[in-house]
């Protein structure tokens, strides 16, 4: 007969898989070999006990609580660990004057402090005085990047490691570990084959931990036999990946950086490549009308009046995804994606609106031409408000000489047309007007 295991299962030991299998020295961590393989920096700081106050950058699971722990074994140190999510400037404080304590009688203090860039500037500020005088180690981990997220003031005074996802191969190494180590599932008969293995890897997408808390889900879920062996099958393991991580943080930087190929994409005109991003980002639980937002902006932005159709298209999608939702609406964003791709690329729009807001920035505001102003009142009239306006419809060209911008200004340009798709066809209406309103001799003509 075959049994469910259960979570209350004696045979199962109640700590999680990846706590029982934390490695405590450089030996046994996976991973991150181009910082403490040998001969690498790190490992040669570690090594020769010459640690100085660091920045660990790296997505979760990836090894950087326990990277720090392993420096503080090494090194001799007292470890303390901190968080930034349940701690404010008085508990830095009574640290900082139990480390101060500590270094008058000769002992260091590693303080790691994981999610450092929750903390506000002023709780960053509180650790500078400290670090500085080296009462303390400071080790921080971030899952953000530490230029936007640290003060300058700290993050100068620290060293960044950039910590990178684990290869399939680390996490294959992980998982064979914890099924022979005696602190994973070294003492109970597993069967399970290297393909499942490898699709866990897979599946865990660079994330030690999530590998890790997965394995233990299939083993849990799995059945025995009437000999105590435990079988992991395909149905189980599928139920325990149902879903991708991609370490994906509406918030974080891996959402500017999925947004960011997004568009680059798009503006090579990478159909394949713009689809993929796309869908990284739905998968990732991405709000679909952020995306159509961006598209809309990319309409005008990146191709313009090359294909004025794009900005139709990309609200069209946009009002698609707001009828239909997810998970419906993403062949529309991909229709939208793979239109935008192919289509002709013009920034001319862009560069016009970023050279005007300079100009606009850089120039005194200066007063609206007479001749261009509303007269609604007497008063008005008698200013010259209006005097010399020309009525384009009046005349047999639709147009007139009259100059529309501020004196200083007469001359600019700012939107110039390129030959890409349909804007050739603007960039000629636009030379012919130019032509004429430059025939100083019609203009005279016209003046009169």
């Amino acid at each position: 007969m075959m049994e469910q295991m259960s979570l209350f299962d004696n045979r199962v030991i109640s700590a999680p898989l990846a706590s029982r299998l934390r490695p405590e020295t450089l030996q046994d961590y996976v991973g991150q070999k181009h910082l403490l393989g040998e001969g690498k920096m790190l490992r040669r700081l570690i090594e020769q006990d010459q640690i100085s106050s660091m920045i660990f950058w790296g997505p979760p699971g990836v090894g950087k609580t326990t990277l720090a722990r392993i420096i503080a074994g090494m090194t001799r140190a007292s470890f303390v660990d901190f968080s930034a999510v349940t701690s404010g400037i008085k508990e830095i404080r009574q640290v900082m004057e139990q480390a101060e304590g500590s270094r008058r009688m000769g002992i260091n203090t590693l303080l790691f402090v994981d999610e450092i860039h929750r903390f506000n500037k002023a709780q960053q500020d509180a650790f500078l005085p400290f670090v500085e005088k080296g009462s303390i180690i400071l080790v921080g981990a971030t899952t953000e990047n530490p230029s936007f997220e640290i003060n300058s003031a700290l993050l100068s005074r620290c060293k960044v490691f950039v910590l990178k996802m684990l290869e399939e191969e680390d996490l294959y190494e992980l998982l064979q570990h914890a099924l022979y180590s005696p602190k994973g599932f070294g003492n109970q008969k597993i069967i399970i084959s290297e393909e499942q293995i490898r699709a866990i890897a897979r599946f865990a997408n660079g994330d030690g931990r999530t590998a890790l808390n997965t394995l233990e889900m299939a083993v849990i879920n799995s059945q025995l036999d009437r000999e105590g062996t435990i079988h992991v099958t395909d149905e189980t393991l599928i139920e325990c990946t149902n879903r991708r991580s991609l370490l994906y943080d509406k918030k974080g930087e891996e959402h500017y950086n999925l947004i960011s190929a997004l568009h680059k994409s798009m503006r090579n005109s990478d159909p394949d490549a713009a689809v993929y991003w796309m869908n990284r980002m739905l998968d990732g639980g991405e709000n679909p009308l952020y995306i159509a937002r961006r598209l809309i902006r990319f309409a005008s932005e990146d191709i313009g009046m090359a294909d004025s159709r794009a900005l139709q298209v990309a609200v069209s999608v946009y009002q698609a995804c707001h009828f239909l939702g997810m998970p419906e609406c993403d062949v529309h964003l991909t229709h939208a994606v793979v239109y935008l791709s192919m289509a002709p690329k013009s920034n001319a729009l862009y560069k016009a609106c970023e050279a005007t807001k300079k100009d606009i920035h850089d120039s005194p505001a200066e007063p609206v031409p007479l001749q261009i102003r509303n007269a609604p009142t007497k008063l008005m009239e008698e200013l010259h408000y209006g005097e010399g306006y020309r009525y384009a419809h009046d005349t047999e060209e639709k147009l007139t000489r009259m100059q529309c911008l501020p004196d200083s200004l007469k001359d600019r340009r700012y939107y110039l047309p390129t030959q890409e798709g349909e804007e050739k066809e603007t960039q000629k209406r636009l030379k012919e007007i130019l032509a004429w309103k430059n025939d100083e001799k019609a203009y005279h003509t016209d003046s009169q």
